[in-house]
C-alpha cells in the first residue's frame, strides 16, 4: 500500500443520536477495507475518513454509512466548507425548532393526562389517556420508534431503543393492565426526553458559533466586471484571474490584487489588528476581509477552497470532527453499553417483579452523555481557540500541548520579528563591495530565510539571474551568477569549502553575520539584526509562571542567540544547531522525560516541530512548519502560546469532568433504578439532563476568559 495512496473525506452521517450510534457507524466504517482510520462526530454530525484511494473510493464509505442504518451522501465537490457550514447550521437550527415545538406539544399532552388522574379507572378517562398517548408516540415521540426500528434492521441498538423498549412495554403493560395504568408516564417520559434534546441542541449550536462566525466571513455572492459592466454572480463561481469589485461595506470574496482604486480594509479576523490597513493598486487582499472605504477592483488569484478564510475553516473543521484519545474509554464502553441495559432491566424485572423499575432502568440510562463528553468540550475549546487566534490539528493536540513542561522557541521569525534588516556590510580587500552585494543578493532571491530577504533588500535593483541554486538547510546557499560562483552562509559552511577567512571578531550583541565567497575566495561578511517581538518577554514570564522550562533553540551564532535571549528573559540557550541538530536536542529533551513545545516558523524547524510532543508554528511561516505542526498561531503574536496552553489544560479538564459525570451517573442511576427507587417519570428527567449538562458543561469553554488579539 503506498503512501501517497492516502486520501481523507469528510461527510454528513445523519440519524446519531447517542454514543452507542456513533460507536456503531464508526465500526461499520472502520471495516471497510482500505480505511485507515475513521472519526465519527456524534455532536457535528459528520464523519472523517482518512483512506487507501487505491482500495477504496469515496462513494463506498458512503454506501457503508448507508448500511449501517444511517444516511450518508458526497458533499457537492463544487461547495464550499463556508457553504456547508451554512447548510449545517441551517439544518440544526430547523431541527432545534422542531424538537422545541414537539417538546411543548408532549408537555402540553402530560398536563392534560395529569390533569385527568382523579378519574383514571373510569372508562372515558382511560379512552382519553389512551387517544393522548397513541398522538405523543405517533407524532412528537415518532423519531425514537422509527429510529430504534432502523438499529433493530440493522442488528444494533442505541438509545432510542432503550426509550422506544421502554415506552413501547409501558404502554402495552396499561393496555393489558387497568388497575395500573402507566399512560401519563408515556406522555412525560417522551415529552422530557424530547425537551432534554431541544436544549442539547440548542446548546450544541453554541458551541460550533465560531465556525459559523468564519463561514458567516465568506460573502454568498461577488460582482465581477465583464466587459467592463458589474454583473453579480455566485462567489462560488468565482474562477482565478477574474476582475471582482468590492464596494464600501462588502467583504472581499476571494484572495487577490489589487488592480484598481484605493481603500481601507478591516482584516481583523486575520491579524487581530483593530485599526484597517490601507490598499492601492498592487496590494494584496484576502478573501474574507471586510473593505471599510473606497471601491476596490482586484483580480482572482485564489478562490475556493485554495484562499486563506477556507483553508482557515478546514483546519477548524477537521479539528473540531477529530477525537481526543481520552475519548476511546467512552468508545469501548458505548459499544456495549445498550445491549447491557437492556440485560440489566430483564433482569430487574425477573428479581424484583417491578414494572416501573424496569422502565426506569431503560430510561435513565444515558449513552448520550458518554459520546457527547469529549467532542462538546473539543468543539467548544477549538472554536474559543480559533476567536483567540489559534487552530488546533486535532483533539489530540489539546491533550498534547496539556502535557507539555518544556516550551523551546525557534529565534529568527519567532521569537523575533522575522525582518531582520543588513547593517554593515565589510567587503574584503580588493573587492568591489557593490558587484559583491549585487552577486550575494542574486543567489538569495531565490531563497525563502528571513536573512537572505534582507540581502536583497539591501541590494540596488534589478538582479542578475542565478544557475544551479543550492539551498544549504540551516546553513546558507550557492549558485552561479555572471559566471562566478557564490557561496554564502554561515562561517563554518565557508571554512569547510576550504575558503581562507580573516580572524573572527568580537561581533555587536544580537547581531547575526553571512559570510560571502565569490570563486573560492573570501569576498566579504554581512552583518545582520533582527528585533525581538514587542510580546516575546511576557509570553516567556508567562510560561515560567505556568511551571514551564523555556530554552532557545536556533541555528544562529552563539553571540547573537545569547543576547536576543537575554532580551527575551531566556537563559537555556542551544545555538549555531542545524536542523537535524534541532531534532536531536528535542529528542534529547524527551528521551530525558520532558514533554516539549516546539515553537518555530521556517522550513528548517519542520523536523523538530513534528518530533515535539506538541509543535507550535507560526502562520506567517512556511507551510510545511504548519504542516507539521499541532497548533497554528494565525495572528504573529507569541503571547498566544501561553493562551494555547491554558485553553487546552483547561480543556482536557472539562473533559475528565465530562467523562466522570457520564460515567458516574450511570453507574449510579442504573442500580438506583433497577433497585424499584426511581419513578420512570423521574428517570426521564435525569436522562435529558444528564446529556444537557455535559454540553453546558464544555460550553464553559467558549466563555473563557482569554487575552484577545
Amino acid at each position: 500500500m503506498k503512501q501517497d495512496a492516502e486520501a481523507s473525506i469528510t461527510i454528513p452521517v445523519r440519524g446519531m443520536t447517542c454514543a452507542a450510534c456513533q460507536a456503531h457507524v464508526q465500526k461499520a466504517l472502520s471495516a471497510v477495507p482500505g480505511v485507515r482510520s475513521a472519526s465519527v462526530n456524534l455532536l457535528l454530525h459528520n464523519a472523517t475518513i482518512v483512506y487507501d484511494a487505491a482500495s477504496t473510493s469515496p462513494a463506498e464509505l458512503v454506501e457503508a454509512v448507508n448500511d449501517s442504518g444511517y444516511e450518508s451522501e458526497l458533499p457537492p465537490p463544487a461547495r464550499s466548507i463556508a457553504e456547508e457550514q451554512r447548510r449545517h447550521d441551517e439544518a440544526e437550527a430547523a431541527e432545534y425548532r422542531r424538537l422545541r415545538t414537539r417538546a411543548i406539544a408532549a408537555l402540553v399532552c402530560g398536563a392534560a393526562a395529569m390533569a385527568t388522574m382523579p378519574w383514571h379507572h373510569t372508562p372515558t378517562a382511560r379512552v382519553w389517556l389512551i387517544a393522548l398517548s397513541l398522538l405523543v408516540m405517533a407524532w412528537a415521540g415518532r423519531r425514537f420508534y422509527t429510529k430504534a426500528w432502523a438499529a433493530l434492521r440493522h442488528r444494533t441498538a442505541d438509545m432510542n431503543t432503550l426509550i422506544a423498549l421502554g415506552t413501547g412495554a409501558a404502554f402495552f403493560y396499561s393496555l393489558a393492565s387497568p388497575h395500573e395504568p402507566y399512560f401519563e408516564s408515556v406522555i412525560f417520559i417522551i415529552a422530557f426526553v424530547l425537551t432534554g434534546n431541544a436544549l442539547e441542541a440548542r446548546a450544541r449550536r453554541k458551541t460550533s458559533e465560531a465556525l459559523s462566525a468564519l463561514a458567516r466571513l465568506e460573502p454568498e455572492t461577488v460582482r465581477v466586471l465583464r466587459n467592463g459592466v458589474e454583473v453579480e454572480i455566485p462567489a462560488g463561481s468565482l474562477h482565478a484571474g477574474d476582475l471582482a469589485v468590492a464596494r464600501p461595506g462588502e467583504r472581499i470574496a476571494a484572495d487577490g490584487v489589487v488592480i484598481e482604486g484605493a481603500s481601507s480594509v478591516d482584516e481583523s479576523m486575520l491579524t487581530g489588528e483593530p485599526l484597517p490597513v490601507e490598499k492601492r493598486p498592487g496590494s494584496r487582499v484576502t478573501g474574507g476581509t471586510l473593505n471599510v472605504e473606497g471601491r476596490l477592483v482586484y483580480r482572482a488569484t485564489a478562490v475556493g477552497a485554495e484562499t486563506e478564510l477556507e483553508r482557515i475553516l478546514r483546519l477548524l473543521r477537521d479539528a473540531q470532527a477529530s477525537k481526543a484519545p481520552i475519548q476511546r474509554l467512552a468508545d469501548r464502553v458505548a459499544a456495549v453499553f445498550v445491549p447491557a441495559v437492556i440485560a440489566i432491566a430483564a433482569l430487574s424485572y425477573w428479581i424484583t417483579g417491578s414494572f416501573p423499575a424496569a422502565v426506569a432502568v431503560l430510561i435513565v440510562a444515558c449513552p448520550c452523555a458518554m459520546g457527547l463528553a469529549v467532542p462538546a468540550a473539543v468543539l467548544a475549546a477549538t472554536g474559543r481557540a480559533a476567536r483567540a487566534g489559534i487552530l488546533f490539528r486535532h483533539g489530540e493536540a489539546l491533550e498534547r500541548l496539556a502535557r507539555i513542561d518544556t516550551a523551546v522557541f525557534d529565534k529568527t521569525g519567532t521569537l523575533t520579528e522575522g525582518r531582520p534588516e543588513v547593517r554593515e556590510f565589510a567587503a574584503a580587500a580588493g573587492v568591489d563591495a557593490s558587484q559583491a552585494l549585487l552577486l550575494a543578493a542574486a543567489v538569495e532571491q531565490a531563497s525563502e530565510h528571513p536573512l537572505a530577504r534582507a540581502v536583497v533588500r539591501h541590494a540596488a535593483q534589478p538582479l542578475p539571474k542565478v544557475s544551479e541554486f543550492r539551498a544549504l538547510a540551516g546553513r546558507g546557499a550557492e549558485g552561479v551568477v555572471e559566471g562566478g560562483r557564490v557561496l554564502i552562509g554561515r562561517r563554518d559552511l565557508l571554512e569547510e569549502r576550504g575558503v581562507e577567512l580573516p580572524p573572527q571578531e568580537e561581533s555587536a550583541a544580537g547581531e547575526t553575520e553571512l559570510w560571502l565567497a565569490i570563486d573560492g575566495r573570501f569576498a566579504g561578511v554581512f552583518r545582520l539584526a533582527d528585533t525581538l517581538r514587542a510580546d516575546a518577554r511576557e509570553a516567556v514570564d508567562e510560561l515560567r509562571r505556568m511551571g514551564l522550562r523555556v530554552a532557545l533553540l536556533t541555528g544562529d551564532s552563539e553571540t547573537a542567540a545569547r543576547a536576543m535571549a537575554r532580551q527575551a528573559g531566556i537563559e537555556e540557550v542551544a545555538a549555531g544547531v542545524l536542523p537535524e541538530g534541532k531534532l536531536e536536542f528535542i529528542e534529547r529533551l524527551k528521551r530525558g522525560g520532558a514533554r516539549v513545545a516546539m515553537i518555530g516558523d521556517g522550513i528548517n524547524d519542520a523536523p523538530a516541530l513534528a518530533a515535539a510532543t506538541a509543535g507550535i508554528a507560526m502562520a506567517a511561516g512556511a507551510d510545511v512548519a504548519a504542516a507539521a505542526s499541532d497548533v497554528t498561531l494565525i495572528r504573529a503574536q507569541l503571547r498566544l502560546v501561553p493562551t494555547a496552553l491554558r485553553l487546552a489544560r483547561s480543556a482536557v479538564r472539562v473533559m475528565r469532568q465530562n467523562l466522570f459525570w457520564a460515567f458516574v451517573y450511570n453507574v449510579i442511576m442504573i442500580p438506583v433504578a433497577a433497585a424499584g427507587h426511581l419513578n420512570p417519570i423521574l428517570a426521564a428527567a435525569a436522562m435529558s439532563l444528564s446529556s444537557v449538562s455535559v454540553v453546558t458543561n464544555s460550553l464553559r469553554l467558549s466563555r473563557l476568559r482569554l487575552p484577545e488579539a
